[in-house]
């Protein structure tokens, strides 16, 4: 994209900001869609926007450009505003639901969408190696610098999954905090079970609304521009996958303007 294009591409996205969140939403919804024109990769996540406030299709995914762009955008004030201003704390959660319900030890972990590795952190005292990927290359940056993992990779962690070949397969694979930007599951189910050894774990966790908000739908993109999962949808494509279930709970994910942000966290074994 030329210079031209990007100070198109600013301009058109602080007018559809600007006119969302003045609530003008006929017109918010052609500036997204001029967003969309401009930067047809999405970097600036105009679908999901679309899709958040009813006036678009929801995506199957939040566009992986745009990921990224907000993960390096946000890296550096990450731990800080995630974990000490929203209150999150799912790889600790996931470590408890481990070891309640499946303790370990795990020799091989990959932690798919590892951020600043936080569940390297969590996960150290029952794993002895960790590999971990992101498509976020400042997110990478900053998991390098705990020390904990063993290699770090730059991608797309369905593709990841599919391609490392060369990788032997895992006891355990975590992914924190990854569905919420993520709307159809079935791929990286499918993935992860195809790479766990027998009796592996995949674990994960999920946001949700509640059934008016659903509306019988399996995912919906919320109001904060994160995808939610209805559990049953979750469970019944883990039914389709060498994965069976053994462990689901519900748990306040982060909190938002003072407010719980509900979700599950899931423990699957691979049979």
């Amino acid at each position: 994209m030329n210079a031209n294009d990007l100070d198109a591409l600013e301009r058109a996205y602080e007018r559809a900001l600007k006119l969302e969140k003045s609530g003008k939403l006929d017109k918010a919804t052609e500036a997204w869609r001029e967003v969309l024109r401009i930067d047809p990769d999405d970097c600036g996540g105009a679908a999901v926007r679309l899709a958040a406030m009813g006036r678009g299709e929801t995506p199957d995914r939040a566009s992986p450009a745009y990921v990224m762009t907000l993960f390096d955008q946000h890296a550096d004030a990450f731990d800080d505003i995630l974990v000490r201003q929203l209150g999150y704390d799912v790889p600790n959660l996931i470590a408890g639901a481990l070891a309640a319900h499946a303790p370990g030890p795990y020799p091989r972990m990959l932690d798919l969408g590892c951020g600043t590795g936080l569940c390297g952190v969590a996960l150290e005292p029952v794993t002895t190696e960790r590999v971990a990927v992101d498509l976020s290359e400042e997110m990478i940056g900053l998991a390098a610098e705990r020390d904990l993992y063993d290699d770090l990779y730059i991608g797309e962690i369905v593709s990841f999954l599919r391609e490392q070949t060369d990788e032997a397969d895992w006891d355990l694979i975590v992914a924190a905090d990854v569905l919420p930007y993520l709307g159809g599951v079935e791929e990286l189910f499918s993935a992860s079970s195809a790479r766990l050894n027998a009796k592996g774990i995949f674990a994960f966790s999920t946001e949700t609304l509640d059934a008016e908000a659903l509306k019988g739908r399996p995912f919906v993109v919320g109001p904060n521009q994160r995808f939610a999962h209805d559990l049953a949808y979750l469970e019944k494509t883990l039914a389709g996958t060498e994965l069976k279930l053994i462990h689901a709970e519900a748990i306040t994910v982060r909190h938002e303007e003072g407010e719980p942000v509900p979700g599950h966290l899931v423990l699957a074994r691979k049979n």
